[in-house]
């Protein structure tokens, strides 16, 4: 077997054991493309090899889905069939398990008709309502993944020849993925155990606010009382421990859906499912979006900060160093499963309930009264940079240095 293959039964495992954490007797969904198959059909194997009961894979083509937007009649954009959430729905309340791997062409609404594309994104949120708050309230184990396709390849390696581009980007997303270790699993059991001490440290900090400032940047962020950080992997209903984003880097918690005041400047590109928005800058009051401007794609994050009332709102604050192993890739991958774990970040949109004290047991006015956002979607963007600073205050007011030159300085 070449060292290419065994990478990727080695990718394929890590992402079954450790990602969704497949157990015995369980039912496992992929969303993949179908450039991804030679790698999906080693994950489906390897699902089967943990013990699971029924694997279903879901095929998506880039191809299919531009042809809709090019070709289907206007009512096509506000339709999303209701068999498709209904089905995700019992997987998740029959405590299956679901891989997506999402690498969505940053290209391919280029020429389309934005409003076709807002309306179908609009139409498929409210459809998966009620699946995306098992998601957001840990109902079921999940796991991002990414596998290259030929289009995201030539945009993240386009100075070399063609036929390089997706090797290099397979050699890449092993590297970020801790495949080039000796025993992957453990490296990553490693990794995780760093994320949790440093998410138990801003724990014990119990900060009341955060305070941002770099080129474009001076805002502060007020994180409600009972806030909880996370960071490496969480645990489901059936108590399985599992991590949702591959790779990750992160710590993360909610803030205070009222408490969000000043502007804060992007510093990558954001690749909104095929739709690229870069260098904007959004403007708070609030905790409210009052203005915005975005150099590129200013109509697409018009939309976005359009879909509901909570689209407006932060749900997510997270940090990462800008020395860290994807940063110091120093390249642009155009996916945000990816570029944000490079980057502090935040999310409009929703929160995850599990970021505040009981909040899986809340109704969503129950959330929002305890000062947590809620929406249909949820967006990270990218703020981190070596010259961002954040200040940390505690409930005494006393304010401490948590990031300096974009690395942590918190003791």
């Amino acid at each position: 077997m070449e060292a290419f293959d065994r990478s990727l039964e080695k990718y394929a495992e890590l992402v079954v054991r450790v990602g969704a954490n497949v157990q015995p007797g369980q039912v496992l969904h992929i969303e993949s493309p179908l450039e991804a198959a030679p790698f999906t059909r080693k994950v489906v194997q390897k699902a089967y090899e943990a013990g699971a009961k029924y694997v279903q894979v879901q095929w998506d083509d880039e191809e299919v889905t531009r042809n809709r937007f090019l070709y289907a009649p206007d009512e096509s954009f506000d339709y999303y069939p209701q068999w498709m959430p209904a089905m995700m729905e019992q997987l998740a309340e029959n405590g299956g398990a679901l891989i997506n791997i999402k690498v969505p062409d940053p290209e391919l609404y280029k020429g389309i008709d934005s409003d076709k594309v807002t309306r179908a994104t609009k139409a498929a949120a409210v459809a998966r309502e009620t699946f995306q708050s098992y998601v957001r309230n840990k109902k079921f184990s999940w796991c991002l993944v990414k596998a290259p396709t030929r289009a995201w390849a030539a945009k993240v390696f386009p100075e070399l020849p063609e036929e390089e581009r997706v090797r290099v980007m397979w050699d890449t997303i092993f590297k970020m993925n801790r495949v080039d270790a000796d025993d992957p699993v453990a490296a990553w059991k490693e990794h995780i155990g760093r994320l949790k001490q440093v998410k138990e440290k801003l724990n014990e900090k119990k900060y009341k606010k955060l305070h941002y400032r770099a080129p474009g940047t001076d805002l502060s962020v007020e994180l409600p009382e009972g806030h909880i950080w996370h960071g490496g992997g969480t645990t489901d209903d059936q108590g399985v421990y599992f991590v949702a984003n591959m790779p990750t880097e992160e710590v993360y918690t909610m803030p205070l859906r009222t408490g969000v005041n000043g502007t804060v400047t992007s510093t990558k590109p954001l690749n909104l499912n095929g739709r690229l928005v870069d260098k904007f800058a959004l403007t708070f009051e609030g905790g409210k979006v009052v203005s915005y401007t975005a150099e590129v794609g200013l109509e697409y994050l018009d939309a976005l900060l359009k879909t509901d009332e909570g689209a407006k709102y932060l749900g997510e604050v997270a940090l990462v160093p800008h020395h860290s192993p994807i940063s110091n890739l120093n390249r642009v991958f155009y996916n945000t499963g990816i570029d944000e774990n490079a980057s502090c970040h935040f999310a409009v949109g929703s929160a995850y309930p599990f970021t505040i004290e009981n909040g899986t047991k809340m109704t969503k006015e129950e959330l929002l009264a305890k000062g947590a956002n809620v929406s249909l979607t949820h967006v990270d963007f990218m703020v981190g940079s070596a010259e961002l600073d954040i200040d940390g205050e505690l409930p005494d007011g006393t304010r401490e240095p948590v990031f300096r030159q974009g690395n942590w300085a918190v003791g």
